[in-house]
């Protein structure tokens, strides 16, 4: 691993905070049943910082003229490794990933006290995490004690998040190289689902077909549960049960990504699950798809994160009034919001560690700009419910068609371009291998 972006991160968020102490922990583990724990992946803001991927960890960081990087992490424990392998200990951890120090875990309580002392600021996620800020409070209060000895405790706690949200909005290099690299694989993946769905087979079956992509490609894990809802069932924005059959002449929406190295990727393609679009699913597909496209155009850096969501409005709306599911102008459809009925989500959110990833999306009562190195996807959706004022052709079909795009100097890169989703494109791919 190239330490060398963890290392930096972690400079550059000293010197934004001037002076004070900064507390990081990762995230705990989590137990799924009696003894059996869930896979375990760091707190996302302690690895953007450290790279450091064991439990029971915390990151240290002292600002002003001595500053410090300071880990603390479990120690080694050659009988514990035998049961749950490699630990790296705090001498190995210090060189391995750069810190100034490394300390056991076991004195956690005792450092946080002795750091905390005639700190003017305490830089801390208060809220997060009930046991944490417990935690906190008791280093606080130790401090606090000793003022007679003429320790002080930090006069201001402020939120880190705040810093690290602005910081990871824009990617480094680093995180540009992982986030095309897991984009690849989740296109592969969906290309895959295209290939391997038939009638009569279960939803589940096409999500073990991404999963297998995934995994043999080397993602860690899918960055969420993957959506695979056939039919009506993609018309629940969520729907994550995929245990139903899928049927000749129904749609199939998947909205699935692999995570790798802890960053997402986050696709969704819609297909026929005979592999032939029919005249009403390909009226709302195109519509979708024409959506998308104007949004995708307006992303630039003289742009703000709502100007692709007003672009793929526009032609949605004037969509639903063309297939005649609205009745109105294009503007009263968007004025009165009647448009939400079938179309009632944002276009796009940032990606990057997290799949709705850290980040305000506004400065103050504006919309944020965009800048080079912001990732955000673009996902314009119609769902059309069955209903006595709609026409029946357009009856339980859904469409999302979603991508990922980096924001460039000149425009934007669609980093999951490879997964298809021109209706041509889609076909051809899906009658390559059939027999039928």
């Amino acid at each position: 691993m190239d330490i060398a972006p963890f290392s930096k991160r972690r400079a550059r968020l000293i010197n934004q905070m001037g002076n004070g102490i900064a507390v990081i922990p990762t995230a705990p583990e989590q137990v799924r049943n009696r003894d059996t724990h869930h896979p375990y992946r760091a707190d996302s803001y302690f690895h953007y910082l450290t790279g450091f991927g064991e439990p029971e960890a915390v990151l240290i960081l002292v600002a002003g003229e001595a500053q410090r990087s300071i880990l603390l992490c479990r120690d080694k424990d050659s009988e514990r490794e035998v049961w749950d392998g490699f630990r790296w200990g705090p001498e190995a951890a210090r060189e391995a990933f750069g810190f100034g120090e490394a300390h056991s875990i076991k004195s956690l309580d005792a450092k946080l006290g002795e750091l905390l002392a005639d700190q003017t600021t305490l830089w801390f996620s208060l809220g997060q995490d009930s046991t944490w800020d417990a935690r906190i409070a008791a280093a606080l209060n130790v401090v606090r004690a000793q003022e007679r000895a003429g320790k002080q405790a930090p006069a201001e706690i402020r939120d880190i998040r705040a810093a690290l949200d602005a910081m990871r909005l824009v990617k480094d290099s680093s995180e540009i190289a992982t986030m095309r690299r897991v984009a690849g694989i989740s296109a592969a993946a969906h290309c895959r689902a295209m290939r391997t769905v038939r009638p009569g087979r279960h939803e589940y079956e096409i999500e073990a077909e991404l999963l297998y992509e995934f995994r043999i490609r080397g993602c860690q894990a899918p960055a969420y549960s993957s959506i695979v809802a056939g039919g009506a069932n993609a018309c629940v924005l969520h729907y994550v049960v995929n245990d139903q059959r899928l049927v000749d002449g129904e749609l199939l929406l998947i909205d699935a990504g692999g995570e790798l190295d802890s960053y997402a990727a986050d696709i969704t393609r819609t297909f026929p699950v005979n592999g032939r679009f029919s005249g009403p699913q390909a009226d709302v597909y195109s519509l979708v798809l024409d959506a998308q496209a104007a949004a995708i155009a307006t992303i630039c850096p003289q742009a703000t994160f709502l100007d692709p969501h007003t672009a793929a409005l526009k032609v949605l709306a004037q969509g639903m009034l063309d297939l005649r599911l609205l009745q109105g102008t294009l503007d009263g459809v968007i004025e009165s919001g009647s448009y939400k009925r079938f179309y009632m989500h944002r276009t796009g959110h940032w990606l990057g560690l997290d799949v709705h990833d850290a980040g305000s999306y506004k400065n103050g009562d504006a919309w944020k700009p965009l800048q080079p190195g912001m990732v955000l996807t673009v996902e314009p959706g119609c769902y059309i419910r069955a209903a006595d004022d709609v026409p029946p052709a357009f009856h339980n079909i859904a469409v999302r068609i979603e991508d990922d795009a980096l924001v460039t100097e000149t425009g934007c890169d669609i980093l999951t371009h490879e997964a298809p989703k021109e209706i041509a494109d889609i076909e051809l791919l899906m009658r390559e291998n059939r027999n039928d």
